[in-house]
């Protein structure tokens, strides 16, 4: 290490300057991506570059190497592309007066026992009521994306609130409800639809709490307001006609707080998987004809 003094007299006011300059823009980008999608992209695409070229400076590999360096220019390029919504939000939120006042690392509080008893007393009493829902759970991937197209709310997670937002004809009872850790994000959200659902009784509700489990790590749970019919959307899998206790243990499951590993949760909702409805779900499905607000197409701005 003969070389560390001879830097340390190389350092002067400039070079700090500069250093803590590349630093500042670093964590700015690290924040502008914290809670979104894009930081499992980030991720991703540095764990392949450092294996990439780990492997071809480790092995002198000269046509992966060359690859590598005429690849260079266009990743440079592609990135402002690939990260054009993250870009543009952090250029909004650079532009609003206090941005610089938020926490930008904050972390939430995980999902507890009591947080998931708060959801399920909620789903039950929506269910029995027929008020429709669609409440959506953050776990790895962010939501921020999606949240800060609805109503902010940070608000802490009860009953109360989950039932007062989706009373009927309400502000917020169209559009999803987003949790994160022990607290709802927001209210009123617009998600994506998904175009894997082919049976024609299922509506917008399902097909947006299909597509958020589609493009994240989410959990989604739907309410329907004709039937009163529980759904659980994971991993781009719906499961209708869950019970309140089964929705309980899934939900213990999937947010680690009972030591429940996957191949028990595949045994809790196997009965239930979409296009394989349980036996009570086969007596009570609903008339094909019927039309029901799921039915309704979403209009450009809201969700159903």
């Amino acid at each position: 290490m003969p070389e560390l003094p001879w830097i340390f007299t190389r350092i002067d006011l400039r070079a700090l300057v500069d250093i803590l300059s590349v630093t500042l823009i670093f964590y700015w980008l690290l924040w502008v991506i914290q809670g979104t999608r894009a930081a499992q992209l980030v991720r991703g695409l540095v764990i392949f570059v450092i294996l990439v070229v780990g492997a071809a400076n480790l092995f002198h590999l000269q046509a992966l190497n060359w690859l590598l360096s005429q690849a260079l220019p266009a990743l440079i390029v592609a990135i402002p592309v690939v990260f054009q919504p993250e870009l543009r939000r952090a250029l909004e939120r650079l532009g609003h007066t206090g941005a610089w006042l938020r926490t930008p690392l904050g972390s939430h509080e995980p999902q507890t026992e009591e947080t998931i008893e708060e959801i399920t007393k909620a789903v039950a009493q929506l269910a029995r009521l027929h008020y429709g829902a669609l409440i959506v759970i953050e776990r790895e991937t962010g939501l921020q994306d999606y949240a800060d197209r609805g109503i902010p709310l940070d608000a802490a997670l009860t009953q109360q609130l989950l039932v007062n937002i989706f009373f009927p004809n309400s502000p917020l009872h169209d559009g999803a409800v987003i949790i994160r850790g022990n607290r709802i994000l927001a209210a009123g959200c617009v998600l994506p639809l998904s175009e894997n659902l082919t049976d024609p009784q299922l509506g917008t509700r399902h097909r947006a709490g299909v597509g958020i489990t589609e493009e994240s790590d989410a959990i989604a749970i739907i309410v329907s307001e004709e039937s009163g019919q529980i759904s659980l959307a994971v991993n781009g899998r719906l499961y209708r006609n869950i019970d309140i206790e089964r929705l309980r243990r899934a939900l213990r499951a999937l947010l680690h707080v009972e030591g429940t590993g996957r191949r028990r949760l595949s045994t809790l909702l196997a009965s239930s998987a979409s296009g394989t409805d349980a036996p009570d779900a086969k007596r009570r499905r609903e008339p094909t004809g019927a039309t029901t607000r799921e039915d309704t197409p979403a209009s450009p701005s809201r969700m159903g």
